[in-house]
């Protein structure tokens, strides 16, 4: 009865060690190169075959001889599979945030199409919204008075391809859902439309600009300095990717002075219809800590080409000057969203 007792406690024994040694083995070939890993395998066969040599020539039973060959055949396979390399997750699409940020913007009379135009997300507080020109949502020198918009975004991060359109009315109960500004020269042709959480998709991927691109930085800006316009020119953009294009352009005015008493200034940049409303930004010198894509610094809202009544249309050339608006009336615009904010 010992020696039976005995025999039971010894195998209880070998059992835990060849479970400690089960748990003990992947962790050291987790640790391995793959160089170290084939000297390995080649090892572990040399190894195997002598020790197989060894117990063919023993009085061993059929049994430890079938349970040695389906460990040895267990532990090779481990060895294989850690050969493999390891998939990896998809990685997400590597685009500049600025075009995550931008979205064409297309305006209806019903279902009747009338406009595209461009336009790009700010976010104040916990409050998301739309900015683009005031002339895009209501115009009524141009007769241009839609009733809805509809807007593109992004539902996947890794697969640019998926994509919704999202509809969004101008007018509840007879009221415009944008908020527009004046100053001290008029109208400012710059716009904004909350954006409720509950009217976009739960999949939504966009980013945002917010009250951190502002700040320069301390950062000197001037004319001449180099800017970048992405929008939607004539509707132009990448169709598959639902991405828009953007265009070069430098400061031609003098920057922080309102040019012609107006709250804008002047980019030299080739810009066509379809462009309005999009964000003119310059790329930062250097990051500015706690911004969300501090590459970019947003300094205004492009609105319309700017050009001589009086130009010979068969002698000159268009001035290929255009009016971008400070962007620091977002702040105006989006204040009541800052005061909300916890």
């Amino acid at each position: 009865m010992k020696n039976l007792q005995e025999a039971t406690e010894r195998i209880c024994e070998l059992k835990g060690s060849l479970v400690a040694f089960d748990a003990l083995m992947p962790a050291v070939i987790d640790t391995l190169s793959a160089t170290a890993l084939a000297r390995l395998m080649a090892s572990f066969d040399a190894h195997a075959e002598a020790a197989r040599t060894v117990m063919l020539h023993s009085d061993m039973s059929d049994m430890v001889l079938n349970t040695f060959e389906r460990e040895i055949a267990r532990n090779r396979a481990l060895l294989q599979r850690s050969q493999q390399p390891v998939p990896r997750p998809p990685r997400p699409a590597a685009v500049d945030p600025l075009l995550l940020a931008t979205t064409r913007i297309t305006t209806f009379v019903g279902s009747m199409v009338k406009t595209s135009a461009s336009g790009f997300f700010f976010r104040r507080g916990d409050q998301l919204f739309l900015v683009s020109n005031r002339h895009v949502f209501a115009d009524a020198a141009s007769a241009h008075l839609p009733d809805r918009i509809e807007i593109g975004l992004h539902t996947d991060a890794q697969d640019l391809t998926r994509h919704a359109v999202v509809s969004l009315p101008l007018y509840r109960h007879g009221l415009g859902q944008w908020r527009e500004a004046t100053d001290s020269g008029g109208t400012v042709d710059v716009a904004v439309m909350a954006l409720p959480s509950g009217a976009l998709p739960a999949d939504a991927v966009l980013l945002a600009f917010d009250e951190t691109h502002l700040d320069d930085g301390d950062e000197a800006i001037a004319i001449g300095d180099a800017l970048t316009i992405p929008g939607f020119p004539l509707g132009f953009h990448d169709t598959i990717h639902h991405l828009a294009v953007a265009r070069h352009a430098a400061i031609a005015s003098a920057y922080g002075v309102r040019f012609q008493r107006q709250g804008c200034f002047l980019t030299d940049a080739r810009t066509h219809r379809g462009s309005s409303g999009s964000p003119v930004v310059r790329r930062r010198n250097a990051g500015l800590p706690g911004a969300a894509g501090t590459g970019w610094q947003l300094l205004g809202v492009h609105s319309t080409r700017m050009d001589m009544r009086d130009r010979d249309l068969v002698q000159d050339e268009s001035l290929g000057l255009n009016c971008a608006w400070y962007a620091d009336v977002l702040l105006t615009l989006t204040a009541d969203a800052a005061k909300a904010s916890p």
